[in-house]
């Protein structure tokens, strides 16, 4: 059985849900996040040197990195579901989302959320002023424009198809869920974007995205 190590609040939801769209048996190793730095606990550290989730043991193989996480289920427990066929158009679609997610849209949420929680960081008091400022203006001259650019590009990519692949669901949608909804928790996906804010109901609505959350427990960036 998969064991999966999994850290509140964090990209392991997606494995949870991947599982459960295979209908692959798996247990759950729970973590919890320090209230206050958000970091991972230094037990992970017994699993992956980086200290980071999701891993999964699966027998003698040990997996990090949601990506690659994602791309060896499918490969040892899809048996060709949840991917588009090989040399399809829809494969090269299923590709780059599965790397985007992560190597483009997930940077820029990153330090979105590093530039806020610089603002609430105990300090003295006389330097709250200079940290705020700073953070609000990295965030107007940078970070925000190039967040609308890159959720506007999503929103046209979701014009023309239901999922992000192509017209079926697959584990491209399921890579592409956490920066999303990530997304929506920072007020970015609101009435100018209905193509993501409908994309994001349709996942939510999943049987399968619904027993994840039952798995893993609180998940506030599905609601």
């Amino acid at each position: 059985m998969i064991i999966v190590h999994h850290l509140n609040n964090s990209r392991s939801q997606r494995v949870l849900w991947l599982l459960e769209e295979l209908g692959v048996a798996y247990s759950v190793k729970r973590y919890e996040r320090d209230p206050l730095t958000l970091l991972a606990p230094s037990a992970l550290r017994e699993v992956h040197p980086l200290g980071k989730s999701p891993v999964i043991v699966d027998g003698a193989s040990t997996v990090a990195e949601t990506g690659a996480i994602i791309e060896y289920l499918i490969g040892r427990h899809g048996n060709g579901r949840l991917i588009p066929p090989v040399d399809s158009a829809q494969r090269q679609r299923y590709s780059y989302w599965l790397h985007y997610a992560e190597g483009s849209l997930m940077p820029l949420l990153v330090m979105r959320l590093v530039f806020e929680r610089v603002k609430i960081s105990p300090m003295p008091f006389f330097a709250k002023p200079v940290a705020r400022g700073i953070s609000n203006r990295v965030d107007r001259m940078m970070i925000s424009p190039q967040l609308a650019i890159h959720l506007d590009f999503l929103e046209a990519e979701l014009s023309g198809t239901d999922w992000f692949a192509g017209s079926e669901f697959s584990a491209a949608d399921v890579q592409m869920s956490f920066p999303v909804e990530a997304a929506r928790a920072f007020g970015a996906v609101d009435g100018k974007r209905p193509r993501l804010a409908d994309w994001l109901l349709r996942i939510h609505s999943r049987p399968a995205y619904a027993r994840a959350l039952v798995a893993g427990g609180p998940y506030t960036l599905s609601s």
